[in-house]
């Protein structure tokens, strides 16, 4: 008997039952052998159900049975072939991560956890059941990103490329209600008119900054066409106004003041009145430090909890330093020699737990021990800064635009390629 055969054989026999009458009973049907794995009847009959009701809720027309059928087992092969590599990758999820990712989508969705069970219970689906999935989805995610991810690469020219056509249609959107007040002298000046000018100038910014009424002073003092409106010249687009000015007021923020800029005419002195269309990024940034400890075979859950809380108490209580702890117990290679230091960070660029403890502290103090994909973790916020990132933004932005679309491709590729190479049968 050929190998094939033997395996099928044996994937079938696991899923057969014998009564007291040495019958066999059914109790489950292989529909497809994916590699060492199978999908079942049962999982293609769920997965159609749930289809139909999803369908059936919103209004829309589904294709026959056989061609859902057909759907439904692409889908369960390729999540089961995902799976298998998990497994081999020895990529786990603790329940304690996992009921803290259920613990966020709650939370995401502005409910609580007891709230999401009785939905759930409401909609016929057994918690249980639930959990399981939101496992296999966290290790599906796993599996994509530790695969696919090494084979995204984004060159600096796509990169800027990208981040000049995002500027030339930002651009052609900017625009600036512009406050505007010209201290002039002759078209000839002498060297004292030109200083006598710029002093009144500097006078004028000066009782600006003091609160002055940027109308009142534009009515009485400048020699602009606008004065008589307060200076206030209406809209402009950047790309339409003075290069002089246009230079001088890009990335500029409302209510700021800019000047005295010479021109031929005098000294300008302008003030941001408003702006529209444009994209100006400020972000939180933390500083922050943390201990991280992995469960193991050797360590269990529970122990390695309990090593953070001792932690946590001995600096409380000045019996230890949080660098010397660091450097010594926390398992990131990246920030133990730096007694734990992480540095000035977004703080959306960590993993969601640690993300929301870091949102509870205030400058100094110390979290209890987080759970996360990584381990456990004790963490100090050092303190936080806002910080203009408009220009970083747009990079990021870039960067990330390129990365989904790329991140997504390469998927694609991955799994056929996966497919491709792996044993499929479907039984009939």
């Amino acid at each position: 008997m050929s190998m094939k055969f033997i395996i099928r054989a044996l994937l079938v026999s696991a899923v057969l039952s014998f009564s007291s009458y040495a019958q066999e009973v059914m109790l489950d049907r292989v529909a497809v052998i994916v590699d060492q794995g199978v999908v079942l009847q049962s999982e293609v009959d769920a997965l159609m159900n749930d289809v139909k009701r999803n369908a059936e809720a919103n209004g829309q027309d589904l294709p026959s049975d056989r061609a859902l059928r057909t759907q439904a087992i692409e889908r369960l092969i390729t999540k089961s072939l995902q799976l298998q590599m998990a497994q081999r990758m020895g990529i786990q999820i603790s329940d304690p991560q996992l009921e803290q990712t259920i613990a966020n989508i709650a939370a995401n969705q502005n409910t609580t956890v007891d709230e999401l069970r009785r939905q759930l219970r409401l909609e016929g689906i057994a918690y249980e059941d639930y959990r399981e999935d939101i496992r296999e989805e966290i290790v599906m995610g796993e599996v994509r990103r530790a695969n696919v991810r090494r084979r995204v690469y984004i060159t600096d020219q796509e990169r800027e490329t990208l981040i000049e056509l995002m500027e030339q249609q930002g651009a052609e959107q900017e625009e600036y209600r512009l406050g505007h007040i010209l201290v002039g002298f002759p078209s000839d000046p002498s060297d004292e008119q030109i200083n006598a000018a710029r002093e009144r100038a500097d006078k004028v910014l000066s009782l600006l900054n003091s609160g002055s009424d940027f109308a009142k002073i534009a009515i009485a003092s400048s020699s602009g066409n606008e004065a008589l409106e307060g200076g206030d010249m209406g809209w402009l687009n950047i790309n339409a106004m003075p290069t002089l000015f246009a230079e001088a007021i890009q990335g500029k923020a409302k209510d700021e003041l800019v000047g005295p800029i010479r021109s031929g005419a005098g000294f300008h002195i302008l003030k941001v009145l408003d702006t529209r269309g444009i994209e100006k990024v400020t972000i939180e940034e933390v500083n922050s430090r943390h201990i991280l400890v992995k469960p193991s075979i050797i360590l269990s859950e529970d122990k390695a909890k309990a090593m953070l809380v001792k932690f946590r108490t001995q600096l409380e209580a000045g019996e230890a330093e949080f660098e010397d702890l660091a450097k010594e117990h926390s398992e990131d290679p990246g920030s133990a020699l730096k007694g734990g230091e992480l540095g000035w960070s977004d703080p959306n660029n960590y993993v969601p737990a640690f993300k929301d403890a870091l949102a509870q502290l205030s400058a100094g103090e110390y979290s209890d021990p987080v759970r996360s994909v990584h381990g456990w973790h004790l963490i100090q916020l050092i303190d936080r800064r806002v910080d203009d990132a408009t220009e970083r933004r747009k990079e990021d932005k870039a960067y990330q635009l390129i990365f989904n679309r790329k991140f997504a491709e390469e998927t694609e590729n991955w799994l056929r390629e996966m497919r491709d190479a792996a044993y499929i049968e479907v039984i009939e």
